[in-house]
């Protein structure tokens, strides 16, 4: 009775402890063998980023891209090399070896533990691919098991080329592409027969290998290869002569775009969560292009080192598709691999964009109907704020009247902090954030200088802003991520664009006029910002030069730069118009390949009026100051000027009605005429005041400043109201 109790429980302990466990991963693993693709992408982790070609440049996790090579495009003598180093019974033996299993029991027990596997190269393949590399008793047992159902279902051929495909090589290269391309810089194809030595002779353990190990082994192989009859001696003594070069070989990923593909990763993982994209195996096409991204990425560093002596060590670009949002390019910094400023990604750290900032100010005052293309601006020396902000334009000059495109154009601030006292702080901070600005503070922190670019914000979000204008008013968020698919190749994810409308696209087009109109610019930039392409463009350039920024689009894609230096050192008089713009027109030039001269569409809404350009009113007939401007409909002039474009003229607005064909009764010049009258008289008392000096004194005033005032405008002035530094 106890004899039988003792044999049932030893017979339970058994089934449920080895039998169970076998028979349970063998039917769990088994229904893992159905495919090559699912045995060559089963134990994927990670996480690999390719462009939008597919080509992979990035990985996270342990990711590892394995380019598939049929065993067909693998020669004849690296497949012999394998073979002869790792299984030299690899086409006789059923997925395991016999005498391999007694040879490692011998030594595992002379060893006192589980040292040696004795493994076949199906049995490789299972361990790598199906199962974990966990050494045990129970997992070997698993291991020829399932190595056996493996040569069951699949021809020998079929079996090595998945090995290939799945074998480590060291240098984190996965597959024979992979490993031929890191060490000798080619394809699997075109490898010798002392390369396919060298390479075979990794796989017991690449990374513990030293250089001199590795051609002890090369030797190795090349004996056992001749040993088994696979080359002649003549073969043997010209593998072993050969001098191998690695100078060509390629590193395999993570070398393009950092700061790209961590911002892409930082999106992942705040979509997934980190563990799930550690065991994840998925591949993530992005919106780069490499071979655009090296571009830009040469077009930064090549004028950051050109602008070296005017002190500026670094530069970031962003190019946007207008239309969806997708980031066709992300240049974080003018070199990663520079220890003082390469690793931080300077696309989305905040800084101040200068004049850059006055065409989002000059579109809330579009949009509420506070200005229209045709309202008299006053470009004179007048005190704001009760008298104690006084703002000045780089150039030092002042124009008098001016209409909207040209203060805009020419990037003028007296004109635009007078827009900002119509528009408000508290109405531009609110729709900053609506355009997708997340960076500026409260209202109590600015002051009228907000609109010469007192708030800083990332080059991101500029370029988002200007991407919006470009797009009619619609914004779209950017992106990194096309598409995030498994380790199968099915689509676990597709984007798609989410436009928001956040502005009149009539008033979009407007913003677009002014700033592609190359003529209205002249006047300040000459031709310095001009492409081949209808872009509309704005620099912007802040206190003692300390940010550099050139904005700009076509209806296709928008591009925003920055340069200056990470620790806020001022440069050395360099303004975005000459710092950042060659950037900028170099990467709109190499962008636009392809896509031709397009121009911006007027929506409809838009009235196009020819205009007096000295006081806004419509031309009576074709003179030398008519103008051709764009309205929305309701808020076109209605009265005719005279016409003359003598200083009376200039002085007076005509009477004469326009017929009753021509819409809306907006008279706004006259009152605009007394407002700028009326502020002339203002007074400009002394003050000390902390409060105002710190919203809107030249430590803050952002501006552009012109190629042709660059080298003898002062930077500051002495007086005793604040006076922002203006103008590009």
């Amino acid at each position: 009775m106890y004899r039988r109790d003792l044999l049932l429980l030893v017979f339970i302990l058994v089934f449920f402890f080895v039998v169970f466990p076998i028979l349970f991963v063998y039917s769990f693993a088994s229904s893992k063998l159905w495919s090559k693709e699912q045995i060559v992408t089963q134990n994927s982790k990670g996480v690999v980023l390719v462009d939008r070609n597919n080509t992979p440049y990035f990985s996270f996790y342990d990711g590892n891209i394995r380019e598939y090579t049929p065993l067909s495009s693998v020669p004849k003598d690296m497949q012999e090399a394998v073979v002869a180093a790792e299984d030299n019974e690899f086409y006789s033996h059923p997925g395991f070896s016999v005498k391999g299993i007694i040879r490692s029991l011998i030594l595992n027990f002379q060893e006192g533990e589980v040292a040696y596997g004795g493994s076949t190269l199906t049995q490789q393949l299972i361990k790598t691919s199906v199962l974990t590399p966990e050494r045990s008793f129970t997992r070997k047992y698993q291991e020829i098991l399932l190595a056996n159902e493996l040569e069951r279902r699949y021809s020998k051929a079929t079996i090595l080329e998945m090995y290939l495909n799945t074998v480590y090589f060291g240098k984190g290269a996965i597959g024979i592409a992979d490993a031929a391309r890191v060490y000798f810089g080619k394809s699997p194809n075109a490898l010798s027969l002392s390369e396919s030595s060298y390479l075979a002779g990794l796989l017991p353990s690449p990374s513990a290998l030293s250089q001199g190990s590795a051609n002890a082994r090369r030797k190795y192989v090349l004996d056992q290869m001749a040993r088994g009859g696979y080359i002649t001696n003549v073969e043997y003594d010209q593998a072993i002569a050969q001098k191998l070069d690695f100078e060509k070989g390629e590193p395999l990923i993570n070398n393009v775009a950092p700061h790209f593909a961590l911002w892409v990763l930082e999106e992942l993982e705040k979509k997934y969560g980190k563990e799930v994209l550690r065991e994840s195996g998925i591949t993530v096409q992005t919106t780069i292009d490499l071979s655009l991204q090296e571009f830009a990425q040469g077009a930064v560093a090549t004028q950051v080192q050109r602008l070296s002596l005017n002190n500026v060590s670094n530069g970031a670009a962003v190019v946007l598709d207008s239309r969806t949002g997708q980031v066709l390019s992300m240049v974080g910094s003018r070199d990663w691999y520079n220890e003082v400023n390469g690793k931080i990604n300077m696309t989305l750290r905040s800084r101040q964009p200068g004049s850059s900032f006055k065409p989002l100010v000059y579109s809330v005052a579009l949009e509420k109907g506070l200005i229209t293309p045709a309202t008299i601006l006053s470009d004179r020396e007048r005190a704001f704020q009760n008298g104690t902000y006084k703002p000045k334009n780089y150039d030092r000059t002042t124009r008098g009247n001016v209409l909207v495109r040209r203060a805009l154009a020419n990037s003028l601030n007296i004109p635009a902090v007078e827009v900002m006292n119509k528009v408000g702080v508290a109405q531009v901070l609110e729709t900053a954030k609506r355009y997708g600005v997340t960076t500026l503070r409260a209202e109590s922190d600015y002051g009228l200088s907000l609109v010469l670019g007192t708030g800083e914000v990332p080059l991101l979000e500029m370029t988002e802003v200007y991407a919006m204008f470009s797009n009619g008013g619609q914004r779209n968020e950017p992106t990194g991520i096309l598409e995030v698919r498994e380790k199968n190749g099915e689509k676990r994810f597709q984007s798609t664009p989410l436009q928001e409308k956040v502005l009149d696209p009539r008033v979009a087009y407007q913003i677009s006029s002014i700033l592609s109109d190359k003529k209205a610019r002249s006047e300040e930039f000459g031709t310095s910002l001009d492409t081949a392409y209808s872009a509309a463009v704005k620099t912007g350039t802040t206190d003692d030069y300390r940010d550099a920024w050139t904005m700009g689009y076509t209806p296709e894609i928008t591009v925003g730069v920055w340069i200056g230096n990470n620790n806020n050192h001022p440069m050395d008089k360099v303004a975005g118009s000459l710092g950042a713009a060659p950037i900028w027109k170099s990467l709109i030039t190499k962008f636009m390949q392809g896509h031709g001269n397009t121009v911006f569409t007027k929506p409809s809404g838009i009235l196009e009026l020819s205009i007096c350009g000295y006081n806004g009113l419509v031309s009576r007939s074709a003179t030398t100051s008519a103008m051709t401007e764009y309205f929305v409909e309701g808020t076109q002039p209605t009265r005719l000027c005279s016409g003359s474009s003598d200083t009376t003229a200039q002085r007076t607005i005509g009477e004469q009605q326009l017929t009753p064909t021509v819409q809306v009764t907006i008279i706004q010049q006259e009152i605009e005429a007394q407002v700028i009258l009326q502020a002339e008289a203002v007074d400009e008392p002394d003050r000390d005041d902390k409060k105002d000096k710190d919203k809107d004194s030249g430590r803050g005033g952002g501006s552009d400043r012109s190629d042709r005032n660059q080298e003898n405008s002062p930077l500051t002035q002495n007086s005793q109201i604040a006076t922002p530094i203006v103008n590009d």
